[in-house]
This record gives C-alpha cells, structure tokens and sequence, in this order.
C-alpha cells in the first residue's frame, strides 16, 4: 500500500507523503503543494488543517479522549496536582519529588511583581473587564523584564517559564480584588501553589485566612482540566505570535486576548449569562429546555455538548463531582445554582439531548463552582487563563525549540480584478 496521497487535477496527478501520529492520525503533508501544483487549499477556521506536529496533548473528540503527554486527564485529576501537571505538560514528565520541590521553591523566589504595575492597575477604572485588565498586566510584565529569552539556552528558558508561573497568578488575584475594592495581596510562600493562589484571591482584611480543603481541590481539578487543550484558537493564536520569535510574555498576552471572546474561554461567563437570564424570566427551566429544542427559536442552551467532543467531555465527568462537593460543602443558597440543577437534570433524562449527546460541559460545572465560590461572572474567563497558562507556555516552549516557521496563511483572493485609478473629480 502506498504511503502516498494522490490529487488529479486537469490531466495532471500530484503525489503527497501521508505521515501517521503514535496515536494512529494521519495527515496528507502538503507542505510542497503550492509550489508543485501552483494550488493551495481553502479551509476556513483550519478545522481540517494540521499547523505542526505537537508531543504535548492528544484529544479524541468522538473516543472522549484526553491525555496530557500520554496520561489520562482521569488520572492525572485523581492523583497530581496542579504544578505537576504543569511541569510535565511544559518539560515533558512528571517532576520527581526533588524536582518538583525546586520547582516550587523556584516559583516561590519569583513571586513579587514590581510595585509600578500596581501604578498601571490604579490607572483602570472599577468597572473594566478583568480580561482587559490581566491582557494588559500580562503585556506590561514585558517593560519590566525587558530582556529577550535565549531559546537555545536551557536555564534562560527555565527562569522565564518560572517567573510567568510565579506572578501570573498574582496578576489574575489583583485583577479580582481590583474588582471587589479589596486591597491587594501576596499570598503566603508557606502555602502550596494552589492554596496561594486561593489566598491571594479570597482573604479578606481583618479576616484570618482559612484553608477549605474541598474549595482548593476543585479549584486544583479545575485547573489541570483547563491545562491544555491542544491547537484550540488561543493556543494557535501563541504559536503563531510566536513564530515570529515574538517573547513569551508578548506570546501569552495575545493568547489572553484571544482567550477572551464568548465562543472560546468567555463560554463560562456565557453560561451564568444564561442562568441569570432564565430566573429573570421566571426561573422556568422546562420553559427553556423546550425553546432550546425550538429550531425556530433563536435561545441557545450554553454549557452543553462541544464543538469537539462528538461523544462527552471527559473533563465535566471529572468537574461533575468536584460541583457537587463545593455545592455540598459551602451550603449555598442561589436560585442561579438551583436552575443550574434543573437544567442539568433535564438535560441528562431528555431524550432529546441524550440521544444528540448534549451533556453539560466542563464550562457549564466550573461556572457553577466560580459562582458558588463568590467569584464574579466577569472574571471567569480570567480563571480560565490561569489554568490554560502552562499548556500555553509548554506550546510556545515547543515551536520555538523546533524552530518552526513563522506563521503566514495563505488566502484565495475574491476582489476586484486589475482597474485604472480614477481621479477624484472624475469619480
């Protein structure tokens, strides 16, 4: 059998090599097909386009599969926690003890970010959209470590990632209490990273802070399911910015950008949107199920099915559990959180939506727990960028090893052809 895909076209046949992944994908190169054909192809949104080969994560929309370096997010949600997952999507294996404890104490030494950012933070009014705020933040980190990373040098590239993963949630804790008033906080290095950032975030003034193993668990779930998630837009988005040997903080802040908009990461916020919606109107949750089953009917259900997952979403069995116990253990009382439930019981006895495999999705379970745990609708996505990050760093940290070329689609012209120029008082 030949190894070889073939294209005919007006009398001519062009061969290109098909190279198969270890998970058995196989992909036409067409790397030399404009140059042999004089033809490109035309693939809006790139749903069919492969834009390199990646060793970082492997996802089976139609199997519900999803592997983070060849482990299951099962397992890895079980039994990591979030700053292993982090070391082993961005150097490729689990940290052993040793390793992963420098990494951490690393992380620790890096956590201040310079008092003058908070100048830029002052110059924000209240009501700014925290993705606006933690862009900008994340861009200006840049002014403050100027100085390019030399790829080819294994400890410049180790203290880069390290100072990201260690003011980033910093950035993303001053974004919140920038938005609730609240004054701003460094956390404590005493603690783990996740239960830093949970202080960071949560503790009130004049409040001693206290621990909720249940709250940190889910939000250390949470995370390492939103870790990567491979060539999605945002990933795409900092690949390509750098390919252009653009920095990784300049890399990462075009990724927030696009991590902004409501058919991506804004797809949380979207979520409580919705829920807020439907107790306006009553909080009838059948009433909504039926219009969402109306094709007539211009409602959509958000939270539920994916556009890559043909079958389930792995991650919202794992965050199913995680929403049941925060709900549990924090006793809350929110009408919003009441339709959540409605909905989702609907959802998984209809026959409509079971037989059209519409089951709520991770962004339907962690939009239920941000509101559960106070934090506003607004700063979901900004949640959302604190776990993407080291699935972002460890794609930028692999183009840029490999050297790929800079990103540069093609296009299939559709103006005006070739026209005189007409002066002014002619037109």
């Amino acid at each position: 059998m030949s190894n070889n895909a073939r294209l005919e076209y007006a009398g001519k046949s062009y061969e290109f090599p098909v190279i198969k992944g270890t998970e058995n994908e196989l992909a036409i190169d067409i790397k030399t097909m404009r140059s042999e054909t004089g033809m490109i192809t035309i693939d809006p949104g790139f749903k069919n386009t492969g834009s390199c080969e990646s060793a970082i994560t492997f996802l089976d929309g139609e199997k519900g599969i999803l592997r983070y370096r060849g482990y299951s997010i099962e397992e890895l949600a079980e039994k990591a926690d979030f700053l292993e997952v982090a070391y082993l999507l961005i150097f490729g294996e689990l940290p052993n003890q040793e390793e992963l404890h420098k990494f951490h104490n690393d992380i620790k030494g890096e956590s201040h970010v310079d008092e003058e950012m908070k100048k830029i933070l002052d110059g924000f009014p209240k009501s700014a959209h925290p993705m606006g705020v933690l862009t900008s933040l994340t861009s200006a980190l840049i002014a403050f470590n100027p100085s390019s990373v030399n790829v080819t040098s294994e400890k410049e590239m180790y203290w880069a990632i390290v100072r990201i993963l260690a003011k980033f949630p910093v950035l993303v804790s001053w974004t919140l209490r920038k938005k609730k008033g609240l004054p701003l906080d460094y956390g404590d290095d005493t603690l783990g990273y996740v239960e830093n950032i949970h202080k960071m975030m949560f503790k009130r003034p004049n409040h001693k802070y206290e621990k909720n193993k249940v709250v940190i668990d889910a939000l250390d779930k949470l995370l390492i399911l939103h870790a990567d998630h491979e060539q999605n837009c945002s990933t795409s988005t900092v690949r390509m910015v750098g390919s252009s040997h653009a920095g990784l903080f300049a890399s990462l802040s075009a990724g927030i950008a696009a991590l902004w908009g409501p058919l991506h990461g804004g797809a949380n916020q979207a979520v409580l949107e919705m829920l807020e919606a439907i107790e306006a109107d009553g909080g009838d949750t059948k009433k909504y199920m039926s219009k969402a089953k109306d094709k007539n009917d211009p409602f959509r259900l958000m939270g539920f099915g994916h556009r890559v997952y043909k079958n389930f979403d792995p991650r919202a069995k794992i965050i199913k559990k995680a929403a049941d116990e925060v709900l549990g253990d924090l006793g809350v009382e929110d009408p919003i959180l009441d339709i959540a439930k409605g909905l989702e019981k609907e959802a998984l006895s209809d026959k409509y939506f079971v037989d059209r495999k519409l089951y709520p999705n991770v962004d339907f379970y962690s939009g239920i727990i941000y509101r559960a745990l106070g934090i506003p609708t607004e700063m979901f996505t900004v949640m959302f960028a604190l776990g993407r990050l080291p699935g972002w760093i460890a794609q930028w940290r692999e183009m840029r090893l490999k050297n790929e070329p800079i990103g540069r689609p093609r296009q299939v012209y559709i103006g005006h052809a070739s026209r005189e120029f007409v002066a002014v008082d002619k037109r």
